[in-house]
């Protein structure tokens, strides 16, 4: 019933930007928080930026000062806008929320993924 849609991925060269988004479809409650995370090839899975409901954000440290994440609450989107691209940013991104249902129950859910390429 909840399910969350990314778009925006591609490939960039070294130095571009490049703008994702995550839609979150269906019925809740509300949504508690937002994140992007990101899988490389032979790595774990990482958190790259999160939102919370009240605004807070963080990112982790190989991405701040080049990312920025933002929402627009009326849309129930989140965006993460990526500058100045590194080689090291390629990966799979995945959009991941946790949301509460209408019968108060908490849980996260996870968008498809969508590849983001920086190479020359």
């Amino acid at each position: 019933q909840v399910q969350l849609v990314e778009s925006g991925g591609g490939l960039v060269q070294p130095g571009g930007s490049l703008r994702l988004s995550c839609a979150v479809k269906g019925s809740f409650l509300s949504i508690n928080a937002m994140g992007w995370y990101r899988q490389a090839p032979g790595k774990q899975r990482e958190l790259v930026a999160a939102i919370t409901s009240g605004g807070s954000t963080n990112y982790a440290d190989s991405v701040k000062g080049r990312f920025t994440i933002s929402r627009d609450n009326a849309k129930n989107t989140v965006y993460l806008q990526m500058n100045s691209l590194k080689p090291e940013d390629t990966a799979v991104y995945y959009c991941n929320a946790e949301i509460t249902g209408w019968n108060l129950e908490i849980h996260d859910y996870w968008g498809q993924g969508t590849q983001v390429t920086v190479s020359s």
